[in-house]
């Protein structure tokens, strides 16, 4: 029974992140009426509105991020707790991400002009990207996710002209200059 209430700990952060997100206001499902596991254009309608899309990459990089912090702070706490408490601060970030104010933040400071916020399960997509991250983080050791969050982040500079570093940037000290040359690569 012991191993079973990670897991049914870890369902609970799914579920109650899910009933806050709609009592937010926040659509299930895309409003376009049709359901996709994946949707590659960062710059369309579609992106946060099905289940992944380029910026779940910045939720596994999220989970990198607290796979190490977590292991640093609470090196005692077993590791699917561990992983737990990274799935809920991930459900913490997609809540207050989705509030009217970061969302009005997000379209004043980044290139996410017409960005309306997440559907729900675009958001439960995001949870399970850092689930993922930390999980990967975790078996790959400290130097080889150091890397790979490296070329993660080079890889969406290239492909959307936007990562988590920048995103994070933008949204706390804004660039006209970073800002236009996001523009200009869609």
């Amino acid at each position: 029974m012991r191993r079973l209430w990670p897991w049914l700990a870890a369902s609970a952060v799914f579920a109650a992140a899910a009933l806050v997100l709609r009592a937010q206001g926040r659509l299930w499902l895309c409003a376009c009426g049709r359901v996709l596991l994946w949707t590659p254009a960062a710059w369309s309608s579609d992106n946060s509105q099905h289940l992944s899309d380029p910026y779940s990459l910045t939720h596994v990089l999220h989970g990198f991020v607290f796979c190490g912090l977590l292991a640093w702070a609470l090196p005692k706490l077993s590791v699917p707790w561990r992983l737990n408490l990274a799935l809920a601060l991930e459900a913490v970030w997609e809540i207050a991400e989705n509030t009217p104010f970061v969302i009005n933040r997000y379209r004043e400071t980044t290139a996410a002009l017409g960005y309306t916020g997440d559907t729900v399960v675009n958001s439960l997509g995001d949870i399970a990207a850092c689930g993922l991250g930390f999980a990967v983080a975790r078996r790959l050791g400290l130097w080889p996710t150091l890397v790979a969050f490296a070329l993660i982040e080079l890889l969406l500079l290239v492909w959307i002209r936007d990562s988590l570093l920048l995103n994070v940037l933008m949204l706390i000290h804004p660039s006209d200059a970073v800002r236009a040359w996001q523009a200009a690569g869609h």
